[in-house]
């Protein structure tokens, strides 16, 4: 490894150790806009049944959402705040079929 590549992994791995430590606040951070799923959902006219279907969650996660007792993560957040801008287009991604249109098969599957 070339010294100057080796140096600097050895300053991210220090800055790394001063962060756990306290002593460094992180050089970035992330936050996200709080969403407002059930209004979300009943904008939908959605059960929360439905809408956790649609979606590819449980109910439960989708009801601790809506109380705030957890919030959506990661890819989940950043899928609802595409849904609350364009709710048909998800819809339109994930379930096809429910659109009016024919389920796409994948490359080299066979026909039923």
């Amino acid at each position: 490894m070339k010294r100057d590549l080796f140096a600097q992994l050895l300053a991210g791995v220090r800055q790394g150790g001063q962060y756990l430590k306290g002593k460094r606040k992180p050089s970035r951070g992330f936050r996200f806009e709080p969403l407002n799923i059930r209004r979300m959902r009943r904008t939908a006219k959605l059960s929360q049944e439905k809408f956790a279907d649609l979606l590819g969650i449980s109910v439960g996660t989708l009801r601790n959402w809506e109380q705030g007792r957890r919030e959506p993560d990661g890819p989940a957040q950043r899928l609802l705040q595409v849904a609350r801008h364009n709710l048909r287009v998800v819809l339109e991604a994930i379930h096809p079929e429910l659109m009016g249109a024919p389920r796409r098969r994948r490359q080299g599957a066979k026909a039923v």
